[in-house]
């Protein structure tokens, strides 16, 4: 958050090394600490007066989902929104809760305001929003990433932001890094926590653990060494294209906007770290043998947890589609990446 509010908008690449390491211990809290310092960007995006109101509080904390899963019509004073969205991450411990929303006519057609206001991302009180009971999961269940919906809640003119369409009010190299990006690297950067505990928890076990007939321990049979350093290759490998991409990033957005070429290689890199996290934690897990699905140890949690990370939008196996296409030269849509 801006230092105006009582921020201390540290870079990047601190944010991340501190998701990571609070995902290392528990996955859940990796990712609700993701949810809240990225959509905590969004307060440079907000007019002044809501900016404080909503993150003055030090003990502010604000999560959402940034699809389009409501409707609202255009009102004297602002919007009027009803809807439902899902993946709402610690939103039991929010004091504002966040949707994006379609601007649409009286007709319920989706239609853009006449200043241009088309999909915001909008935010509501605490006590306008019904939390549903629907996370029930395989992993990250600790994240209470459950159905929200409003119903004909009032959103004030302006409180509402738009990071891909408008200028950060906020100046500052943190509010001209893509946002989008910074969410990506953020979901990548619980995945690599879970990934070096996962290594951590196997050679734990390596060295005290026979299999059933054998006179060895895990740690003493080649095709366990092999995997723990294809492993840790994965995870390091991964972190150092990211560290190099976002040290990119943050360069150019020292310097003014910053441009699509590198908002590609930092999706890219985002991607990759969420897929060679899950190779290295699936290699940890089959070493393991039978010892990883009990709940006695965190090898079957950190399985389950990476398995639902890897499903989140931002860095699916599909997001590499458009960003191949940039690399083959065809045309493709920047607000794809």
């Amino acid at each position: 958050m801006p230092v105006a509010y009582g921020g201390d908008e540290r870079p990047v690449a601190e944010v991340l090394a501190a998701i990571e390491e609070a995902a290392y211990w528990d996955g859940s809290f990796g990712w609700c600490a993701m949810i809240g310092a990225t959509t905590a960007l969004l307060s440079g995006y907000l007019p002044p007066e809501f900016a404080a109101e909503i993150y003055g509080d030090p003990a502010a904390c604000t999560g959402g989902y940034a699809m389009p899963g409501g409707r609202a019509r255009p009102v004297d004073g602002g919007l009027l929104v009803s809807g439902t969205w899902q993946w709402g991450s610690g939103t039991d411990h929010c004091t504002w809760i966040g949707g994006g929303v379609l601007l649409v006519d009286g007709e319920g057609s989706p239609a853009a305001r006449a200043d241009g206001l088309f999909a915001p991302f909008v935010f509501f009180s605490r006590d306008q929003v019904e939390l549903l009971d629907t996370w029930h999961v395989m992993g990250l269940r600790g994240t209470g990433s459950t159905d929200y919906r409003v119903e004909e809640a009032f959103v004030p003119e302006g409180r509402w932001a738009q990071p891909q369409l408008a200028q950060p009010v906020a100046d500052g190299p943190l509010y001209r890094f893509p946002f989008l990006a910074a969410l990506a690297l953020g979901v990548s950067a619980v995945a690599l926590g879970l990934a070096r505990r996962a290594v951590d928890e196997l050679v734990a076990l390596a060295g005290a653990k026979k299999p059933a007939q054998s006179s060895r321990t895990l740690a003493e049979r080649a095709p366990v060494q092999a995997d723990v350093a294809r492993a840790e290759v994965a995870v390091r490998s991964a972190r150092a294209f990211v560290a190099e991409q976002v040290d990119r990033a943050w360069a150019a957005a020292e310097a003014g906007p910053v441009g699509d070429a590198v908002r590609r290689d930092l999706r890219l890199a985002a991607t990759n770290a969420t897929l060679q996290a899950r190779a290295a934690v699936d290699l940890m897990y089959d070493a393991a043998g039978g010892s990883a699905v009990y709940r006695t140890g965190p090898l079957e949690r950190v399985f389950r947890d990476l398995h639902v990370a890897t499903q989140h939008g931002m860095v699916a196996p599909r997001t590499l589609e458009a960003l191949g296409r940039v690399a083959l030269g065809l045309p493709t849509d920047p607000s794809t990446y």
